[in-house]
Parts: structure tokens; C-alpha cells; sequence
């Protein structure tokens, strides 16, 4: 397992190389721009796929060598990070395809195996130590699918004729708060995750960007949502790490020789 966690980790970047070179059809910001929504980003933000990949990709070389290999929390949460990555990859010549129904179970499916690593190396790593290159890597890429899968699904409910250009308000105000609950509950289980909500905060700021320029109908209140979001959920994060007892912070420094 730890050497398929290594093989969808060098996937991903490559299938996403491949995928705006247009080998599947239609690179990902062509297709986005068909359908713009309320809840998309700025283009700059998902530059921050390059970040994710890399150190996706540190973590899978630093699990499968060394003293890390004999790890227990590593071996259990190595099925559900190699699914999380090679989902993460499928995604993307879904996306080119237009097979949305598919894409939506893709990256929830990411996010729910994603998000539960994370939280298995928050709890954990403050008590052992030693997993920095473990909790970094998936936090960040769980922070940034526990929005993008939101921003996937408003451009569904766009594709499929669920909303209407003209009148997205409504739709996006409801998925911007089970997007907010979602992230607020995770960190909290986190305890303050600072690697998930720099993430989060990174796609919130650009989605409050994009929204303050666009011409949508309702796109400045949601602009205004989503700044609204990342101050409640930067300062829900003060307060659990605040919360926390000296010395127990999560992704601990310390690692494994």
C-alpha cells in the first residue's frame, strides 16, 4: 500500500500536466469558464495545485523509506491516501470529458478520504511527533478540496441547468454555508489545523477576489460570503490553537530520522 500511496502521488501531477496540455480534451480553466459561477476562484488560486503536488510527492518518497515505513499510524492511513490521490488524478480528465455526475463522486470521495488522514495525523501528531512531512502535505490538500469540491458542485448545478446564470444567489449562498460548516467542523476536529486553513483561506480570499470583479447578478454579496467565511474561520483557528496546551501543536516539527 505504501508503494501505491507513492505511484498515485507521481500520478498526480503527471496526469495534471497532461490534462492542460489538452490530452483529454479541453483543459480545466476552458471548461471552468463555461460555467461561471458564484463560488469560483480567482485563476492565480489554483496555482496552489503546483505547491500540493510537490509535497504530495515528498510525502510519498519520505512514507515508503526508513524508519517510516515501520510506522503504525502511516500503514492505517495509507489505503485512504492513496485513494485520495488517485481520485484527485481522475478527476481532472473527468472534468475534461464533461462527466460532471462522475467528477462530483471523485472529489467528495477526495475530500472524505483526504480530510480523514489529515484528522488521523492532527490527533496524532501532537502526542508522537515526527510526521511533519505526513500532516503538511494532506492538510493542505484536504484545506483545498474541502472548497474546490463546493466550487465543483456550484458549476454542476451550472452544467446541468440546477441554476441559472442569472440567478445563482440563492443556491450559492446555501452551498457557501454547508461549505463554511463543513470547514469550521473539520478544524475544530483538527484542533486548528494551520496547514488546513491557510489552504481554505488561499481559495476563500480568491473567491472574494474574482466575485468583488464580476458582473454576476449577487456576485458582490458573495464576494462579501466568502470574506465573511475566512474571518470566521481564521479566527475559530486563533482560538483552538490558543485553546491547546503548550507544546502539543499539531504537525510537530520533530521528525523521524
Amino acid at each position: 500500500m505504501r508503494l501505491l500511496v507513492l505511484l498515485f502521488a507521481l500520478a498526480m501531477p503527471v496526469v495534471s500536466w497532461l490534462s492542460q496540455s489538452g490530452a483529454f480534451g479541453p483543459d480545466n480553466g476552458t471548461i471552468s469558464d463555461r460555467y461561471p459561477t458564484l463560488l469560483v476562484a480567482a485563476g492565480y488560486a489554483f496555482s496552489i495545485w503546483g505547491l500540493i503536488f510537490l509535497l504530495d510527492v515528498v510525502y510519498g518518497i519520505w512514507q515508503a523509506t526508513g524508519r517510516r515505513r515501520a510506522d503504525p499510524l502511516l500503514d492505517r492511513i495509507a489505503p485512504a491516501t492513496a485513494a485520495g490521490f488517485a481520485l484527485t488524478a481522475l478527476w481532472m480528465p473527468l472534468f475534461s470529458q464533461g462527466l460532471f455526475w462522475l467528477c462530483l463522486l471523485v472529489i467528495f470521495g477526495a475530500l472524505a478520504s483526504l480530510a480523514w488522514a489529515a484528522l488521523q495525523l492532527s490527533r496524532a501528531a501532537p502526542v508522537e511527533g515526527g510526521r511533519l512531512w505526513a500532516w503538511l502535505p494532506l492538510s493542505l490538500h484536504a484545506g483545498w478540496l474541502s472548497l474546490a469540491a463546493f466550487l465543483n458542485l456550484a458549476q454542476v448545478a451550472l452544467a446541468y441547468g440546477w441554476t441559472r446564470p442569472e440567478a445563482q444567489l440563492g443556491a450559492s449562498l446555501l452551498l457557501f454555508a454547508i461549505a463554511a460548516m463543513v470547514l469550521l467542523e473539520l478544524n475544530r476536529r483538527m484542533r486548528g489545523n494551520p496547514a488546513y486553513v491557510a489552504a481554505a483561506l488561499w481559495g476563500l480570499v480568491a473567491v472574494w477576489m474574482k466575485q468583488s470583479q464580476s458582473t454576476l447578478p449577487g456576485a458582490q454579496t458573495a464576494a462579501w460570503v466568502a470574506a465573511l467565511i475566512a474571518a470566521i474561520l481564521l479566527l475559530q483557528t486563533v482560538w483552538l490553537r490558543w485553546q491547546r496546551p503548550r507544546g502539543l501543536v499539531a504537525g510537530d516539527v520533530r521528525t523521524l530520522p
